[in-house]
């Protein structure tokens, strides 16, 4: 019997196969110098277990579409620059809140409180969509609503996600006002919180916005795995304590996943 990496039985089966093999081993090449930035021939052989000479067909493919090109000091492969026109074209075309709107609704009818997505935008955390859940007790609309980034959660996990000097730019511009006698108006005080943001993928305030409000927030990464939004669940101080409910802050983090998921990020 052939051995199974055969390139005869190879170009065959691909044939057999009507195109589809061919295309999903492609796309194996495509990911693999993704993942490691550059690769040979016999490197990518050896981990899809082909044979050489449909590496190479499929690359000459990619290299025609300048989805790939030969790095010429090292003889490898690596990504193209057709990849990026390719990807560029999406973002512009994904709209966050369209693509958050089926999870959000599903978070507020799960966890029958209000679920919001916010972006920042001019120093503040701009509330974008909004799903109210059958426990809610006010029908406030925080769509459209500034928030400060340092006394909410879902601020909080945008301040987290911004570099030093950014951080320091927009605390510069707004201060640290007090909202309830709960806002944290220390700048040590908050970067320590904004670590454990960072380390712990969410954040909690307890009515550090507003008295009785309690809210938690994970964030929303875009195809490069920048943080681009957040999604919060808000609820009633005297019934809503996201910490001590099983499965809650989970499913959020996985609500974030997905949302990110859809405007392409790659968990990793």
């Amino acid at each position: 019997m052939a051995p199974a990496n055969n390139p005869d039985i190879e170009k065959d089966a691909d044939a057999q196969g009507g195109g589809v093999q061919s295309v999903d081993r492609a796309l194996q090449i495509l990911e693999i110098l993704a993942r490691e930035g550059d690769a040979g021939v016999s490197e990518i052989a050896d981990e899809m277990g082909v044979h050489k000479s449909t590496v190479s067909r499929l690359v000459g493919s990619l290299v025609n579409r300048d989805l790939v090109r030969q790095n010429n000091e090292r003889g490898k492969y690596q990504l193209g620059f057709g990849i990026l026109r390719l990807a560029t074209s999406i973002p512009g075309r994904l709209s966050v809140v369209r693509e958050a709107r089926e999870v959000l609704e599903a978070l507020a009818a799960e966890f029958k409180e209000t679920v919001n997505l916010a972006v920042l935008r001019s120093n503040y955390a701009v509330n974008v969509d909004q799903a109210m859940g059958p426990s809610t007790l006010a029908t406030y609309d925080w769509v459209g609503s500034l928030t400060p980034l340092h006394a909410t959660s879902s601020g909080k996990v945008l301040l987290a996600a911004l570099t030093a000097d950014e951080r320091n730019q927009v605390l510069k511009t707004v201060g640290l006002p007090a909202r309830t006698p709960r806002t944290i108006t220390n700048r040590g005080e908050l970067e320590k919180q904004l670590l454990d943001v960072a380390r712990n993928g969410y954040a909690v305030v307890h009515e550090e916005f507003e008295i009785g409000l309690t809210a938690v927030a994970v964030p929303i990464f875009n195809h490069m795995g920048s943080v681009i939004a957040a999604v919060s669940i808000s609820g009633p101080a005297f019934r809503f304590a996201p910490e001590e409910q099983p499965g809650l802050i989970e499913a959020l983090r996985e609500a974030g996943l997905a949302i990110s998921a859809k405007m392409g990020y790659r968990r990793r």
